[in-house]
């Protein structure tokens, strides 16, 4: 395992993405999504890659964007500083949406909050059974940077998962309500992920590349872009015109560290 936030390999025409910051959970950093973006550009550009495997190593696909980073990032005091990070994670996360060629999502461990968004906007997901998901971004008084979940599954559902907050979502849940299409025993969802982007690249790559197109300009039509875009504004109202409860999260994980500041969150829904 090499020290690169994140590792890009080929092999028999599959090109693997690994996000490689385990010790931090594959943290959605600076560093990781530079290095992401280029190592997504350079597999495209690559003829010899026909589908893309994105995964994490470690113990996790990835805990989503990387709190500790927001302390000493970007400044985050002007509604132009919010809406630069803003769009810098949307970007990020909607180029996987937006990549010509087919990617498949390899999960397990936590897939959580802008992971949990990558993990969507990627075109397939195997989870390993004993993965978690969810989007507990309102949980600390955050939003959705890209709310791709509502084209995803009904209204109902994308309520359910955004409006509590859910951070323990079991891959047979994601699997019934369609989000993950493969759940298989941990430890072997890369090897599941490669197999069925194997199936992907046996395909003539044409043909993948303009369906693939033909479905996402589907869910554009009916406002996809659109909607994302609107619902990116509501993000930024939210974090400029931090609440309460964002503060106070804040608070304590300026004064006393994150594990403090997530167990002060979630203490609210203990049962």
């Amino acid at each position: 395992m090499s020290d690169l936030p994140v590792e890009i390999r080929v092999e028999e025409r599959i090109g693997y993405l690994t996000f490689n910051r385990p010790k931090q959970l594959n943290a959605f950093n600076h560093a990781l999504m530079e290095a992401a973006t280029a190592g997504l550009k350079q597999l495209v550009a690559d003829p010899a890659v026909l589908a893309i495997v994105v995964s994490g190593n470690g113990r996790a696909f990835s805990a989503g964007f990387d709190l500790k980073e927001a302390d000493a990032g970007a400044p985050r005091e002007s509604l132009d500083d919010w809406r630069r990070i803003l769009e810098y994670d949307y970007d990020f996360i909607i180029q996987f949406w937006d990549c010509p060629k087919p990617t498949v999502a390899a999960v397990q461990g936590y897939c959580l909050a802008g992971a949990f968004e990558v993990m969507l906007a990627c075109d397939l997901t195997v989870a390993a059974e004993g993965s978690f998901f969810g989007e507990p971004e309102v949980r600390f008084g955050s939003g959705i940077v890209c709310m791709l979940l509502p084209w995803m599954t009904t209204p109902k559902l994308a309520k359910e998962l955004l409006l509590t907050g859910a951070d323990r979502v079991t891959a047979k849940r994601m699997h019934e309500i369609g989000i993950v299409n493969r759940v298989v025993p941990d430890g072997e969802a890369l090897q599941a992920a490669t197999a069925l982007a194997r199936d992907l690249a046996a395909a003539a790559p044409h043909s993948v590349r303009l369906t693939k197109q033909a479905i996402n300009r589907s869910y554009e039509a009916m406002g996809l872009r659109s909607a994302l875009k609107q619902s990116l504004d509501q993000e930024l109202m939210i974090e400029f015109g931090a609440g309460p409860e964002r503060k106070e999260f804040n608070r304590i994980r300026q004064e006393q560290g994150l594990k403090a500041a997530i167990a002060w969150r979630d203490a609210k829904f203990a049962r």
